[in-house]
């Protein structure tokens, strides 16, 4: 055994690595880790391992263990809390440190059995051992009568020390947390730091000392380079008015009328802002962006959801580092691919970038401020919030703790060089899973939980930012979101200077991956998060809308607002018999969305079946999955996918006049803007806003997705074939529309689209029938009187309360006679009858027989009178 032992450890040790960071010597890499250490106890092994009955060894620094196998296998706790090892058939061996599993993971540990040796995944036991006593301590900068202590979290670390002004002070160990901590002096405050963690990293095979930032930061030097002591309670961090900041009144979830923006999109080419590509750019209240959001804030938005502002790894930060694209890009041909080949040049080193790529998770990111280094960002990311809340709008964040941006001993990566093989999600053979894109990150792990849950209180309490939008949520525990929401509720304005209760979470509740179906836990899922007063992205109604899917061949595959059966493109989409089915249903669907995507909301079908939302069919699930409104957050476009415009240009037939487009906009944006729940709506969508036909364009610079406030300079349509990358595929479909002149809108088309959006929302945020709080009180006051086998394909009538709304998708005018309101009296909507839409005007009631008379590509809104 000592041999054996002996073998293994020569083979895995290695001596420490020099200052520089090179290794004195070279040893081979572990190549796998398929055995996971899930508590102090126990290792749970794969059955195609080794032979059961034949020895099974820990192997570590120190020694060998011999294991026990456990008859029966996993507990039933172990498998409550693994099913993805219980699924998998795997053994439990017992294994008994005598107490020293602290020592034993701090070094190299490995598996044996028959000869084949593998690595051991430590994350369980690194939980069991030290979150309860780690799950007080305060990690990152802390702050007590102005002297600094600055903590982390960092178990399988051999030393740990603080690099600050120029030493490396030694910090100390908490055995029972694993945190290490170092108290100093006042002086310390606005001095940049990072940690030297000397650690084993099993995916090198040896012993690192890394220099790596807080992953607790609250400000950092330019790039990321190092951590800035910072108190974000220092009252010279607050912009004037920031302590009594007044919000505008906060809008239950249910109610959100929310605008999804981009902090460089909304400002880079506002020729009247005086701070274009900013955090300071929404301070500039005579900016047109600004005025159009004022616009829409009086109309009934409540809420911007700011796409990622935390600090991420894809953007330099100085300005001189910036790459701009060496081309007259104006100049080139609306069809020409040289507009995304020059852009493409630059992509890597330019300003521009989503920014779903995390660095730092509670740090604003430097590119959008106007002094990158240090907290000065900590001040404009304040003033942006004061300026949205001076124009009427509460703000949202776009937060991304599903992944980072990179893992292992990546520059980029963090986490991972301080506690290596933790923060990650590992798969069977101990490679980081990367569904979501990127390196996943393990919510299900207490300290990466924690992190969350620290992290999104810290923008709620230090921020005043009034919502969060969970990119990929379904990657989350479902207990990893309702953690943060009871942190939230928590949060009082006596004590902490906000009502966390007001602060709305909703994301995307997709079920993919590794975790899919609940393999791993219960996951933050549309379904699951039914009930929860969480929000979940609804799809249902959104493909319907617009037709197809996201990911078609064919992007001309229409749908309700695009012209199926009633309008056909020269697309091949089956007989009429065919594409009228499928419209009738996809109005079915639409009808669950304006329900709110109620599971058990009960209607006619178009069949003429009575049905609950949870029955109608959505791609081989329940379409209807909310248990209340506002469990699904309605939406026909966001930052994902073409804009509705491009969706559209793609899928209405050619000939289709700007001004008919511009109509058709409109009624797809009404679907979700009239329905009950949360809607959200890409930026500039009421302005036909295109991309020029780009379905991807998180790197495809300001070129292709600056908003243009000013209609004169066009609405994006034509500026070249979209970027390669993610769109070649289409270039067939699209070069001859960007060739089009009729397709890039004039003022009048844009103006009219976004004056008859924003009578909608004044309907919307005015009506109490759209702001129903239970499933009961919309089952009572909800109806869709026409619905049936005698359906007219391409119109939805839907009755609410005193109202009665008509989505006339097709090219003609539509009768629509409910005859059961004979004899009621009924009037345009006085926001539409005194409205910007002159064609909507025309939209008449015949008192004696109840038939509602609605143009063609219009959505009109009755009132009942009298």
């Amino acid at each position: 055994m000592r041999r054996l032992a002996a073998i293994l450890i020569a083979s895995l040790l290695l001596p420490l690595v020099s200052p520089s960071g090179s290794a004195h010597a070279q040893s081979p890499r572990i190549p796998d880790a398929r055995v996971q250490w899930i508590d102090r106890d126990t290792l749970a092994w794969p059955g195609d391992l080794g032979t059961p009955d034949h020895p099974h060894h820990l192997v570590h620094d120190g020694g060998t263990l011999t294991l026990t196998r456990r008859p029966g296998g996993l507990t039933p706790a172990q498998r409550e809390r693994y099913p993805h090892l219980a699924a998998a058939g795997y053994d439990a061996f017992t294994v008994d440190a005598r107490g020293r599993e602290r020592d034993i993971l701090r070094g190299a540990v490995t598996a044996e059995a028959d000869g084949v040796v593998t690595g051991v995944q430590i994350p369980g036991v690194l939980d069991d051992l030290y979150a309860g006593a780690a799950a007080g301590r305060r990690l990152g900068p802390d702050f007590e009568h102005g002297r600094p202590t600055l903590s982390v979290w960092a178990p399988t670390a051999r030393t740990v020390a603080l690099e600050i002004d120029g030493r490396a002070v030694p910090m100390r160990r908490d055995d029972a947390s694993g945190v290490w901590s170092v108290t100093g002096p006042r002086a310390w405050q606005g001095k940049s730091y990072r940690y030297a963690v000397t650690v084993w990293v099993p995916s090198v095979g040896q012993v690192v000392t890394n220099r790596v930032t807080d992953p607790y930061s609250t400000a950092l030097t330019t790039d990321s380079e190092r951590s800035v002591v910072t108190d974000l309670a220092d009252p010279a961090l607050a912009p004037p008015g920031w302590r009594g900041l007044r919000k505008p009144k906060a809008v239950p979830l249910r109610d959100a009328q929310i605008q999804e923006l981009h902090i460089r999109d909304f400002s880079v080419v506002d020729r009247t802002s005086a701070h274009p590509g900013q955090y300071l750019a929404f301070t500039d209240q005579g900016s047109a962006g600004m005025r159009h959001l004022k616009r829409l804030a009086e109309a009934g938005t409540s809420y911007v959801h700011l796409l990622p502002a935390f600090d991420f790894a894809t953007v330099p930060e100085r300005r001189a580092d910036q790459a701009v694209p060496p081309c007259d890009l104006a100049a080139l041909p609306a069809d020409s691919d040289r507009q995304q080949e020059c852009v493409g040049r630059t992509a890597a080193r330019d300003a521009y970038n989503w920014g779903y790529d995390p660095l730092h998770y509670t740090v604003p990111e430097g590119s959008y401020a106007s002094e990158p280094d240090g907290p000065g960002r900590t001040v404009e990311f304040r003033r942006m919030v004061q300026g949205l809340a001076g124009a009427g709008l509460r703000t949202v964040m776009d937060v991304v703790y599903n992944h980072t941006a990179a893992s292992g001993q990546d520059p980029k990566s963090v986490l991972d060089r301080v506690v290596p093989g933790y923060y990650h999600r590992l798969l069977a053979d101990g490679g980081v899973a990367t569904s979501s894109c990127c390196a996943n990150t393990a919510p299900e792990h207490a300290m990466m939980g924690r992190l969350v849950v620290d992290s999104v209180v810290t923008w709620a309490k230090q921020y005043k930012v009034d919502g969060f939008r969970f990119d990929l949520m379904g990657h989350h525990p479902k207990a990893n979101i309702l953690a943060v929401r009871r942190a939230l509720d928590a949060l009082t304005p006596q004590k902490d200077g906000v009502d966390g209760k007001a602060v709305l979470l909703y994301g995307e509740g997709w079920n993919f991956g590794e975790v899919a179906d609940d393999a791993r836990f219960v996951q933050a899922t549309q379904r699951n998060m039914a009930g929860t007063g969480i929000a979940t992205f609804s799809d249902r109604a959104r493909d319907a809308v617009r037709g197809g899917g996201p990911f078609d061949a064919d992007p001309r595959l229409q749908g309700f607002a695009s012209g199926l059966f009633t309008d056909p493109n020269e697309a091949a989409q089956g007989t009429p018999d065919e594409q009228r089915a499928r419209l009738l249903h996809a109005q079915d669907l639409i009808k669950v969305g304006l329900s709110g995507n109620l599971a058990g909301y009960r209607f006619t079908d178009s069949t003429g079946r009575a049905v609950r939302g949870a029955d109608v069919d959505y791609n081989g699930a329940p379409a209807g999955y909310a248990a209340a409104p506002g469990d699904a957050l309605a939406y026909v476009d966001a930052h994902d996918n073409e804009t509705l415009y491009d969706a559209l240009a793609y899928k209405l037939p050619r000939s289709t006049s700007a001004a008919d487009r511009a109509r058709m906009q409109v009624l797809a944006m009404a679907t979700a803007t009239l329905s009950q729940g949360p809607a959200l709506s890409q930026a500039g969508t009421d302005l036909l806003r295109s991309k020029s036909l780009d379905r991807n364009s998180f790197d495809s610079g300001d070129w292709f997705n600056a908003i243009h406030w000013d209609c004169a300079d066009g609405n994006g349509f034509g500026r070249g074939l979209p970027p390669a990358r993610d769109n070649a595929a289409k270039w067939s479909y699209a070069r001859a529309l960007l060739a089009e002149p009729a397709l890039r809108p004039g003022c009048s088309a844009v103006e009219a689209a976004s004056a008859a959006y924003r009578d909608l929302l004044r309907i919307r945020a005015t009506e109490p029938v759209f702001s129903h709080v239970s499933a009961e009180a919309v089952q009572r006051d909800l109806s869709f009187p026409l619905s049936g086998e005698g359906e007219t394909a391409g119109v939805i009538t839907m009755r609410a309360g005193s109202l009665v709304v008509v989505f006339n998708a097709t090219p003609r005018r539509r009768d629509q006679r409910v005859g059961g309101l004979a004899g009621s009296r009924y009037g345009l909507h006085e926001v539409q009858a005194r409205g910007a839409d002159p064609v909507a005007k025309s939209a008449s009631y015949d008192v004696s027989s109840g038939t509602f008379s609605v143009p063609g590509r219009t959505v009109a809104v009755f009132r009942q009178e009298g």
